[in-house]
C-alpha cells in the first residue's frame, strides 16, 4: 500500500513575524495589525503561509460588502496563524479602496469572490491573487510582515488558480475572465496561462495557450464563434463557459498540477471539468457532475485513499443526491467512483431531501495518517427542528476510500461551538482545511453567510490525530475584526 504523496510540502520556516503599522485605506487595515515578533516554529503547508512563519493564514472573502459607499464592492480579510491558532487581532482587511491596491471600489465589483495562493515571484513567500470582476484581479505579495503592495492584472477577474501546471518547479497562474451567466449556449470566456515566475510588475516568464489544442476533444468546426476567432476552446485563448471556482491538485501523478473547475454549461445548468496540466497548455476532460446540475455543489481535490494520486470529490446537487469520489490514477480519473450520503454507516444523522450534502467540499489530511479527509458543508441540514440551520461533517479517508467510520458532524448547537443554530443560517456554505497552528494537523474553517442578517461569520475548529475538536473553537464576523458588515456575506469564500 502506498501512502499519500505530499504535494503541499510542509516545512519548518524560520523568518520572524514582524509587527507592522496601521495605514489608512478605505475599507480597513492594509498592514498587518495585532502582531508580535515571534520565531517560527510551525510546519504549515508552504502555499498557505504569506509571512513564512510556519503557520497557515486564512483568507476570507466578503464580496457583497459595501466599501466606500459602493454596494457589493467587496473586500477580503487575511487572518494570520500562530502557535495558538487564529487571532482576530492579527489580520489585514484589503479592498480596492485600500492604500496601495490598484483600482477603486466599484459597485457590484464583488472583489474577493474568489482568490488563490502561490509563490508567483519565487521569493519564498506565498502571494495572494484576488479576483475583482470585469476590472480584473490584484496580486498582493508575501513578505515577512505579511501581504504588501498590489499589482493589477487587467481583464481576468474570475476564479484565478495558482499551481505548477507545466511541471518545471515554478508557480504558474491560470487566469479567467468574468462573464455574465445565462443563456442556453455559454459564450467563450477569454483565459490565459501565465508561466512562472511572475514579476512584481505583473509580467510572466511567458504566456501560454490556456488549452493544448492538439489534445482538445471538443473540436467543433461548425461553431460560429470559432470563425470569428473567439469563443471556442480550440482557439487556445478562450474557454467555454464562465468559471466560478476551482481546485488544484495532481490527479494523474505526473508532477504537474491540474484544475477542477465549477463552470456554467448553459441552459441553466452547471458542472465540473478537469484541466490536466502539461508543458503546452491544459488538456480538458470531464469531471463528476459535468453539465447536469441546476444547483451549486462543492468540489474538492485530495488523495483520499493514499495511493499517491489526488482524487476529485463532488457534493450532492440538484441531479445527484450523493457525494461522489472519482479516484485518480496514472491515466487520470478512473471509472472507480465511490458514492455516499448521510445514510453511510458511521455517519451521524439521516439523509433528507434538501440537506445539500457537500454544499462545500474541502479535502486534506486532518489527522496526519497520510489519507486525506473530506470536510463537507451540509448547509440545508435541519438541527433539532430548526430548518436549514446547517452543519459540517468530517469524513475520514483510508486505503479503501471512505467507510464512514469515525465521521464527525458539527453545528452551532454542538457542545463547545460558539453561537446558536438558527433558521436559515446555512452554516457550512463554505469550508477550508489548513493548519493555522502549525502542529501538522489541518484545522477546519467553515462559514455561514446568512449569519446576523447576512453579515456572515466564520468558525474555526482545531485538528487532532483523531479528527476535529470544539476545544478552543473560534467564531468571528466582520464586526469582530472592525470590517464592513452590513450584508457583507463574510465567508462566502474561504482559502
Amino acid at each position: 500500500m502506498s501512502r499519500a504523496r505530499r504535494r503541499d510540502r510542509s516545512t519548518r520556516l524560520t523568518a520572524p513575524l514582524a509587527a507592522a503599522a496601521l495605514l489608512a485605506g478605505g475599507a480597513g487595515v492594509w498592514a498587518l495589525t495585532g502582531a508580535t515578533a515571534q520565531a517560527a516554529t510551525g510546519s504549515a503547508a508552504v502555499q498557505d503561509d504569506f509571512n513564512k512563519d510556519g503557520y497557515a493564514d486564512l483568507v476570507v472573502g466578503a464580496p457583497d460588502a459595501t466599501v466606500s459607499s459602493k454596494a457589493k464592492a467587496g473586500y477580503v480579510a487575511i487572518m494570520y496563524g500562530s502557535a495558538s491558532g487564529l487571532s482576530t487581532a492579527k489580520k489585514q482587511i484589503v479592498s480596492r479602496s485600500t492604500a496601495g491596491v490598484p483600482g477603486s471600489a466599484t459597485a457590484s465589483q464583488r472583489f474577493g469572490s474568489a482568490f488563490t495562493k502561490g509563490d508567483l515571484d519565487k521569493d519564498g513567500y506565498t502571494d495572494l491573487v484576488i479576483a475583482g470582476g470585469t476590472t480584473g484581479s490584484v496580486v498582493l505579495w508575501g513578505s515577512a510582515s505579511g501581504l504588501t503592495g498590489g499589482t493589477a492584472i487587467a481583464g481576468y477577474g474570475a476564479a484565478p488558480e495558482a499551481g505548477d501546471f507545466d511541471g518545471d518547479g515554478t508557480t504558474d497562474l491560470a487566469l479567467f475572465s468574468a462573464q455574465s451567466v445565462g443563456g442556453d449556449d455559454p459564450a467563450g470566456a477569454p483565459a490565459t496561462l501565465w508561466k512562472g515566475p511572475v514579476s512584481r510588475a505583473g509580467k510572466p516568464a511567458a504566456v501560454l495557450n490556456i488549452l493544448d489544442k492538439s489534445a482538445w476533444w471538443g473540436y467543433d468546426e461548425d461553431d460560429a464563434t470559432c470563425a470569428t476567432g473567439g469563443g471556442c476552446e480550440e482557439d487556445g485563448d478562450s474557454i467555454t463557459g464562465p468559471v466560478v471556482s476551482g481546485q488544484v491538485g495532481d490527479v494523474n501523478g505526473d508532477g504537474r498540477d491540474d484544475i477542477v473547475q465549477w463552470y456554467y454549461t448553459g441552459d441553466g445548468t452547471w458542472g465540473n471539468r478537469l484541466l490536466y496540466g502539461s508543458p503546452t497548455g491544459f488538456k480538458r476532460t470531464d469531471a463528476p457532475g459535468d453539465g447536469v446540475s441546476q444547483t451549486a455543489s462543492g468540489t474538492g481535490v485530495g488523495d483520499v485513499n493514499g495511493d499517491g494520486f489526488d482524487d476529485v470529490v463532488v457534493g450532492a446537487d440538484g441531479w445527484n443526491d450523493k457525494v461522489r469520489i472519482a479516484y485518480g490514477s496514472s491515466a487520470g480519473l478512473t471509472d472507480h467512483v465511490q458514492t455516499f450520503d448521510q445514510d453511510l454507516a458511521g455517519f451521524p444523522g439521516v439523509q433528507e431531501e434538501g440537506d445539500e450534502l457537500g454544499s462545500a467540499v474541502s479535502v486534506a489530511d486532518v489527522t496526519g495518517d497520510g489519507y486525506a479527509d473530506i470536510a463537507l458543508g451540509i448547509a440545508g441540514e435541519d438541527v433539532a427542528g430548526v430548518a436549514d440551520a446547517g452543519s459540517v461533517a468530517l469524513v475520514h479517508g483510508g486505503a479503501s476510500g471512505v467507510t464512514g467510520a469515525g465521521t464527525q458532524v458539527f453545528h452551532q448547537d454542538t457542545a463547545g461551538m460558539p453561537g446558536v443554530a438558527e433558521t436559515d443560517d446555512r452554516f457550512g456554505v463554505a469550508t477550508a482545511l489548513l493548519d493555522v497552528d502549525g502542529n501538522g494537523r489541518r484545522d477546519l474553517a467553515a462559514s455561514s453567510t446568512a449569519e446576523n442578517a447576512s453579515a456572515g461569520a466564520v468558525w474555526v475548529l482545531r485538528g487532532t490525530t483523531t479528527g476535529l475538536t470544539t476545544t478552543s473553537a473560534l467564531a468571528f464576523g466582520p464586526k469582530t475584526i472592525a470590517a464592513p458588515d452590513v450584508k457583507a456575506r463574510f465567508g462566502a469564500s474561504l482559502r
